[in-house]
């Protein structure tokens, strides 16, 4: 694919939490997808195990996520960078898929700072996250842009503060004269976006990763009166899809808080590394996978 950058391809502001990713190379990565077809003819999980590299991949340097995107079968994209805030947006004969490129926190003052805009904004109904909408603000025009010539289905992904910037672009969608409506959006390590008014205006398709302890997607505080949205998909403690929620979540985050404690990591900080969630629903889908040739 070749990248056209809407406003500078210089990286700005990389933190030490992008390092490990930022430094590395395509070649370095070995991709467990590989698109030849529409994506919507996909299985819920090999989409989502997709979507999980695809923002994997965001945290590239541009131009080793060129070579990235081409492994995993696009043919075509462009970079969007405004202060700081970044995207891609990479396209098959199919489909097009936009993400945008969030943070990787490895130590809860950097979480911290991530949600230190309690304060919400309007933002079309109801009201979202300051920091949030500020960095969607910083990109958004450049991808309504592009999206304008835009005739092929439309996804959106993101991990981390990525998550939350694809969530408010997705909606915005909705509401702009583009004729591009999402097909369908896919959040991984997710932070809380808006309040209930929010949440609720925002009428998509939105699948939800959250893997166990990743204690970023348990900010903003619902004190605060943010809320989460869409389909969660939990993985737990052994890195199994389940749904639990009570006093069952309670003790299964603290199984796998425990688990940490003896691989000498705190499992709140390490789950929320993309390549966790991509090594478990990697997991998922060969048992799918599997149990449906077994039965073949």
């Amino acid at each position: 694919p070749k990248y056209n950058s809407m406003s500078g391809v210089v990286r700005k502001n990389i933190n030490k939490h992008d390092q490990k990713l930022a430094n590395k190379k395509a070649s370095e990565i070995s991709f467990k997808s590989k698109l030849t077809g529409p994506i919507s003819e996909l299985s819920f999980l090999r989409r989502s195990l997709l979507f999980a590299e695809v923002a994997m991949m965001s945290y590239l340097p541009p131009e080793e996520t060129n070579k990235a995107a081409g492994k995993l079968g696009f043919i075509d994209g462009k970079f969007f960078s405004s202060d700081g805030s970044q995207a891609y947006m990479f396209v098959t004969k199919h489909d097009t898929v936009l993400v945008f490129r969030g943070t990787e926190p490895t130590e809860w003052n950097d979480i911290r700072a991530d949600a230190n805009a309690l304060t919400a904004l309007s933002e079309t109904v109801g009201r979202v996250h300051r920091g949030f909408k500020t960095e969607a603000d910083d990109i958004w025009p450049y991808v309504e842009k592009e999206l304008e010539s835009n005739e092929l289905p439309l996804w959106f992904c993101g991990h981390s503060l990525g998550g939350a910037m694809a969530k408010i672009c997705a909606g915005r969608c909705l509401v702009s004269p583009i004729r591009s409506e999402p097909e369908g959006l896919y959040t991984y390590g997710s932070p809380r976006v808006g309040n209930k008014e929010y949440v609720r205006s925002v009428d998509l398709e939105h699948f939800r990763w959250v893997n166990n302890n990743d204690i970023v997607t348990r900010v903003p505080p619902v004190l605060f009166g943010y809320r989460h949205s869409g389909k969660e998909i939990y993985i737990n403690n052994v890195g199994t899809i389940q749904e639990i929620s009570g006093w069952r979540r309670v003790k299964d985050r603290l199984a796998g808080f425990l688990g940490g404690l003896t691989r000498f990591r705190i499992d709140q900080l390490s789950d929320h590394s993309t390549m966790a969630y991509i090594d478990h629903i990697y997991a998922a889908v060969r048992k799918e996978e599997a149990s449906s040739n077994g039965s073949a």
